[in-house]
C-alpha cells in the first residue's frame, strides 16, 4: 500500500457480531483497490466476540486494517475521534459496524470528489431488513447542493465522504459527552466550512441494517437526556449560522425531529414534573430561533405542539396528544377560506396564542382529512322508475362547508392517493355540478365536524362508482373516498320496468363504499317479448 491512501474508512465497534462480518468483507471487497484504502477500527470495549473477528482481518489484510482495542466509553464518538488520530487518507468515510457498503461505493465517491473537488461527498443510502430511510435526497446526482436549499439536513448522519485536509483544518471532532446525535456537530459543520458538496444517487452507496432487535436504532437515552442533546447540537449550529432562511433552514430539522419527538405518545405517561421540564426545555428554544417563517413552515401537528409547549400549556398539550391517539386528527374549521386545526387552545383567551399557530399553511392533509371522514348509513330510495343512493358521511370539518359534497365517481384512483386513501386535486381542477340532493349540517354530538346527507339518483353513476366525498379547505380541494369502517352495507335492490337494472353497495379491499349497477335480464318477460329481442340476431345470421 502507498504511503498515503485514498480514503480511511473510520469503524466505531461495539457488540455488533455477525453484522460486523459483512461490515468488514464489503471494505476489504471494495473495487477502489486495498493499496489506495485504510480500515482504521476502534473496537469500544464490546464483550461479544467483535474484537476477535476484528483481530482476524487484521491478520488476513494487515496493510489495510488497524485496529485498537479500548473501554467502552458509552457512545461512537470517542472510538470515532481515536481513529480520525492515526487517520492517513486523503478522505474519510464513516460506516455503522452493522452496516455495509456497495462493492464500487468508495471508488465512486473518490472520483466524484476529485472530479468536482468537493469536501463532502453523500452516497445513496437505503435501509435494508425493515429499517426507514429517507429518500428525498438521492433522486439524481447532484455535483454541487447546499445545506440551506436541500434535504441535506435531514441527512446529518456522518455517512459521508469528508475531505481530511478540512477535517483537521477546523479540528472537527466528535463531542464524546453527547449520547445521541454526536455525528450531527461533525457533519453540520463539515458542510458549513464545505466549499462543495455533492451528491451521488446513481448507485445505492450504503446500506443501513435493522438489527434483529433493532438495538440499534432506538434511543438508550430518555427524554430529558435527548432535550440536552439537542439543545447543543442546534446551539452549536446557532454558533456557525447567522440567523436569517439560512439557520431556519438547518433548524427546522431539529424541530420537526429532535423535539417533535419529545413530545409525543410517550410524553403522557411521564410524571408531571418531567413534562414542566420538557416544556421548559423547547420554550427556551423556541423563544430563540422559532422565527415566524420558521413557524410557518412546520406542519400543524407539530407546530401546535410546539406552541403549545412553548407557552407551557402543559395540560392543553397532554390533551392534544391524547385526544389524537385515541380520535385521530382533529376536524378543520373553516373561516374566510382559512383552515385551522382544532387542537386544544385554538382561541382560548387564557393562552392567548396567534390563529397562525393553528392555521393550515400550504401544507397538503389528504390522510388527515379521510382520517375524519367515516360512512354514517347507507340506503336505496326508490320514487317510481328511479333508484336513488341515500347516504350520510361526517366529514372532519366545520364552519364554511358549502363547498362540501357528496358524488359517485369511478371507482379507480391515482396510486399516489392510495396509501392516504385521499388526494389534493390540481389547482386547475374544476369539479362538474354535483347531481341530487344535499344537506348540511353540524354534527350533533359536537364533535367538531360537519354531517353530510346525499340523496344521489342511480341513473347518474356508471357501471361502477365510489362514493367520495370532494371538499374545499384551504384554497385546494380533495377528494376523498368514503370508508364503511364495517357498516352493514343494504341489500341489492333492482329498479325500472322499461329497462331494469340492479344495483348493490359492496365494499372494496381497501373498505371504501362501492356501488355497482348493471342491466337485469328480467325472467318474467313474456316469450313474445324474448323472440323480438332475438330477431335482429337471427337475422344478422340469415344474411350470412
Amino acid at each position: 500500500m502507498s504511503d498515503r491512501p485514498d480514503v480511511t474508512v473510520v469503524v466505531a465497534v461495539y457488540n455488533t457480531m455477525p453484522y460486523l462480518t459483512e461490515c468488514l468483507n464489503s471494505l476489504v471487497g471494495q473495487t477502489i483497490g486495498r493499496e489506495r484504502l485504510e480500515v482504521v477500527a476502534v473496537n469500544d470495549g464490546s464483550t461479544d466476540s467483535s474484537g476477535a473477528e476484528l483481530d482476524r482481518f487484521a491478520e488476513l489484510y494487515p496493510d489495510t486494517v488497524k485496529v485498537i482495542h479500548q473501554e467502552n466509553s458509552g457512545g461512537p464518538a470517542a472510538p470515532s475521534n481515536r481513529a480520525l488520530e492515526i487517520a492517513t487518507g486523503r478522505f474519510v468515510y464513516f460506516i455503522g459496524s452493522d452496516d455495509y457498503l456497495g462493492e464500487e461505493a468508495l471508488e465512486r465517491m473518490v472520483a466524484c470528489a476529485d472530479d468536482n473537488g468537493s469536501d463532502v461527498v453523500i452516497g445513496k443510502m437505503v435501509g435494508t431488513n425493515g429499517r426507514y430511510v429517507r429518500q428525498t435526497m438521492y433522486k439524481k446526482n447532484d455535483p454541487d447542493v447546499s445545506l440551506y436549499g436541500s434535504d441535506l439536513p435531514f441527512a446529518l448522519a456522518n455517512t459521508k465522504l469528508f475531505r481530511r485536509e478540512l477535517v483537521e483544518k477546523y479540528k472537527l471532532r466528535f463531542p464524546e459527552d453527547l449520547p445521541v446525535g454526536s455525528d450531527q456537530p461533525f457533519t453540520i459543520e463539515a458542510c458549513v466550512r464545505a466549499s462543495r458538496i455533492s451528491v451521488l444517487g446513481d448507485y445505492t452507496y450504503y446500506y443501513a441494517v435493522k438489527r434483529g432487535d433493532a438495538s440499534n436504532i432506538t434511543y438508550r437515552a430518555d427524554h430529558l437526556s435527548r432535550l440536552h442533546c439537542t439543545t447543543r447540537i442546534m446551539r452549536h449550529t446557532a454558533g456557525l449560522i447567522a440567523p436569517g432562511p439560512q439557520r431556519d433552514a438547518v433548524l427546522k430539522r431539529h424541530f420537526t425531529w429532535e423535539l417533535a419527538k419529545l413530545i409525543q405518545d410517550d410524553f403522557l405517561p411521564l410524571d408531571p414534573g418531567t413534562q414542566r421540564e420538557l416544556c421548559a426545555g423547547i420554550a427556551e428554544l423556541a423563544d430563540e430561533y422559532l422565527t415566524d417563517e420558521l413557524r410557518d413552515s412546520l406542519d400543524v401537528k407539530r407546530r401546535v405542539r410546539i406552541v403549545l409547549a412553548q407557552r407551557g400549556a402543559v395540560a392543553e398539550l397532554t390533551k392534544a396528544i391524547a385526544d389524537e391517539a385515541e380520535h385521530g386528527a382533529p376536524p378543520f374549521l373553516l373561516e374566510g377560506g382559512r383552515a385551522f386545526a382544532a387542537y386544544p387552545g385554538l382561541r382560548e383567551s387564557a393562552l392567548q396564542l396567534p390563529d397562525r399557530a393553528y392555521e393550515l399553511v400550504g401544507e397538503a392533509v389528504p390522510g388527515r382529512l379521510a382520517n375524519g371522514t367515516r360512512l354514517i348509513s347507507a340506503a336505496w330510495d326508490q320514487s317510481g322508475d328511479s333508484l336513488f343512493l341515500s347516504v350520510t358521511v361526517r366529514i372532519g370539518v366545520h364552519g364554511e362547508t358549502d363547498s362540501a359534497v357528496i358524488r359517485l365517481a369511478p371507482t379507480a384512483m391515482p396510486k399516489s392517493a392510495d396509501k392516504a386513501a385521499a388526494r389534493r386535486l390540481p389547482a386547475d381542477h374544476r369539479l362538474p355540478d354535483p347531481i341530487g340532493e344535499f344537506t348540511r349540517a353540524p354534527e350533533p354530538d359536537g364533535g367538531g365536524g360537519t354531517v353530510l346527507t346525499a340523496r344521489i339518483p342511480l341513473s347518474a353513476a356508471k357501471a361502477k362508482a365510489g362514493v367520495r366525498v370532494y371538499v374545499d379547505v384551504a384554497g385546494s380541494t380533495y377528494e376523498i373516498p368514503v370508508r364503511t369502517r364495517g357498516l352493514p352495507m343494504p341489500l341489492a335492490r333492482r329498479w325500472g320496468d322499461t329497462v331494469p337494472h340492479r344495483a348493490s353497495a359492496n365494499v372494496n379491499p381497501k373498505g371504501r363504499l362501492v356501488i355497482t349497477t348493471a342491466p337485469l335480464w328480467e325472467p318474467a318477460l313474456s316469450l313474445r317479448a324474448r323472440v323480438r329481442s332475438l330477431l335482429p340476431r337471427l337475422k344478422r345470421k340469415a344474411t350470412r
